[in-house]
């Protein structure tokens, strides 16, 4: 307890004062554990494994120039598949007259341009991904554990983030 002296002698114990209840703190968002990231090297050649020969620059053009084709037919694809869609949307009206045959085909044509267009934008999502490694030298190298993709793999899926083991274990 606080002393506090008055004008007169006598010493007035001081008025205590009553703590502010305490808030409870918020709960913690869970968060995703991080990937380890590939450290950047640029102007660098992608990683390689160790029974494998480095890439060469026609290599790398080549996978460039895949990526970016892709890029392009991904894109009118999913061009494409949005018209589709609106054109569905639009003719498809209130649907008065039609029996339940005609709506429920109606619907899986709209649902099936649907995924049409979700595919082809996460596939052009990818690619950009893709291109954006290979421009900032992380491409090659796995997102989840940084060991060499494998030159094979990324000829074959130039998309690839990666190696065999972590898309396994991703699998599971």
């Amino acid at each position: 307890m606080a002393v506090r002296k008055s004008t007169t002698s006598k010493a007035v114990p001081a008025p205590e004062k009553k703590a502010a209840p305490q808030k409870k703190a918020a709960p913690q968002k869970k968060v995703a554990p991080q990937k380890k990231s590939a450290p950047e090297k640029k102007g660098q050649r992608p990683a390689v494994r160790p029974d494998e020969s480095a890439w060469t620059a026609v290599e790398l053009r080549d996978i460039e120039h895949e990526l970016r084709q892709d890029a392009s037919r991904l894109a009118g694809e999913l061009v494409a598949a949005e018209v589709g869609l609106a054109d569905l949307i639009r003719d498809s009206g209130d649907g008065a007259g039609d029996d339940q045959a005609d709506a429920g085909s109606k619907t899986f044509e709209r649902e099936h341009e649907m995924s049409l267009a979700n595919n082809a934008r996460d596939m052009l999502q990818q690619v950009e991904h893709a291109l954006g490694r290979l421009a900032n030298g992380t491409y090659g190298a796995c997102e989840t554990c940084a060991t060499p993709i494998g030159k094979g793999r990324l000829q074959a899926f130039p998309r690839a983030t990666l190696c065999l083991s972590c898309k396994q274990a991703e699998e599971r």
